[in-house]
């Protein structure tokens, strides 16, 4: 296999990963030296340069594909309000996959969504809601969410094995406070958009594949199956 191919697989599953992976992971894959190694991004970085939308940056020994820090400002502007619009529906329905299916990868419970989870996963976070529990046994060694003591706090939960069904968590969840403020973050919808809302919202009340996959382990905290795909 030529440079240039490892360096596609290479790109690949940085795309894929999201996050830093660990440099000796392709090196023990494909066999290669540091020198091998380095001309592989360096095909990379050419492709990857100050000119385009995304860059490669190293750190402790691992590589990662992120966006250039010159668009940050216009990234922001685009991003968040469509970010700010789905949150409640993207944060209600992480926390119950995560609650159901843990220890769970981001990539395992987008492909339950659907949906990019990044935004909710920080979010839950930052409420001590879920936590990292561990790195799962796989390419990039993915990272594993699980929840916090102090989700079954705040729902009133003795232990994971006492969650209720997929239905009454929702509830539970849809209003969740940290410190006297509220979860979601607060946001306008503009009065053209009104007729979307309430087409979204009758949507957003049928049951989903994912709904109907969480139910189904309602009383089980058993592992996903997932189809890892090749995009992590």
């Amino acid at each position: 296999m030529s440079l240039n191919e490892i360096a596609e697989i290479i790109e690949g599953v940085l795309f894929v990963a999201g996050e830093g992976v660990e440099i000796d992971e392709f090196k023990t894959k494909f066999d290669m030296n540091d020198r091998e190694f380095n001309k592989c991004l360096d095909i990379l970085k050419a492709k990857y340069n100050e000119k385009s939308g995304i860059n490669i940056i190293q750190y402790k020994n691992k590589v990662q594909l992120c966006s250039n820090p010159k668009i940050v400002d216009n990234i922001s502007e685009i991003l968040n309000p469509i970010r700010e619009r789905s949150l409640t529906k993207a944060a209600l329905e992480t926390v119950a996959i995560i609650a159901y299916k843990q220890p769970i990868t981001r990539l395992e419970i987008e492909n339950i969504r659907g949906a990019n989870s990044d935004y909710a996963i920080q979010l839950l976070q930052s409420n001590n809601l879920i936590e990292v529990v561990g790195r799962k046994d796989s390419v990039g060694k993915p990272l594993l969410f699980g929840t916090t003591e102090n989700f079954l706090k705040r729902f009133e939960l003795n232990s994971i094995e006492s969650l209720p069904n997929y239905n009454e968590l929702l509830d539970r969840i849809r209003v969740i406070h940290s410190d006297g403020d509220s979860l979601y973050r607060e946001f306008t919808i503009p009065d053209e958009d009104e007729d979307k809302k309430s087409s979204e919202q009758t949507q957003s009340s049928e049951p989903t594949q994912s709904q109907n996959d969480v139910t189904s382990n309602s009383n089980s905290v058993d592992e996903p199956s997932t189809n890892e795909q090749a995009n992590e």
